[in-house]
């Protein structure tokens, strides 16, 4: 029976003292509720035991957790300036017309208005025109099923940042 040992991304995370760790794991979601779920299912053999792992964290949040790593993400359209990774993921505004930004800029404070929470979708691999048309489709929702919306939401979030965190360090020589 041969025993194969876990990508070089994947035994790097799994190495990684506890604090450094969570502190990776913050980059990822800023729910400390997730984090530590996440952290107790190391070390994971595979990429998809780590994904597994942040399914059922996320589907474990309570409200106030979805709230807490809601909190942490920039409005559509509005990336947090030096934060790579909200840029990357939103990369589908790059040059929206002022009147798109403008558009989505409006949705945005509507459905928080309505929600009390920032408009939280996957947008890697979004068009601007694309985001919009959700704002558009999720503001009309009832608060509970908007919730679960999120949540699903969310889940993609984290694993694609998971599968960024795990992948082998291709600036090391």
């Amino acid at each position: 029976m041969t025993t194969t040992s876990p990508p070089p991304g994947l035994a790097r995370f799994n190495g990684l003292e506890e604090s450094a760790a969570r502190a990776a794991l913050h980059e990822v979601c800023a729910s400390p509720a997730w984090a530590a779920r996440v952290l107790a299912a190391r070390p994971c053999a595979t990429p998809a035991d780590l994904y597994a792992a942040s399914d059922a964290a996320t589907a474990a949040l309570t409200a106030a957790d979805l709230a807490e790593a809601m909190a942490a993400h920039p409005p559509i359209g509005r990336p947090k300036p030096g934060d790579p990774a909200s840029a990357r993921e939103q990369r589908g505004m790059d040059g929206a017309s002022e009147e798109l930004r403008a558009e989505l800029l409006e949705l945005n404070l509507a459905y928080q208005e309505r929600f009390g929470h920032v408009f939280l979708i996957c947008a890697t691999g979004r068009t601007g025109e694309q985001m919009r048309d959700a704002v558009g489709e999720r503001i009309g929702n009832a608060p509970e099923r908007e919730r679960e919306i999120v949540r699903v939401e969310l889940g993609k979030i984290n694993r694609i940042r998971l599968a960024r965190l795990v992948e082998e360090d291709r600036d090391t020589p």
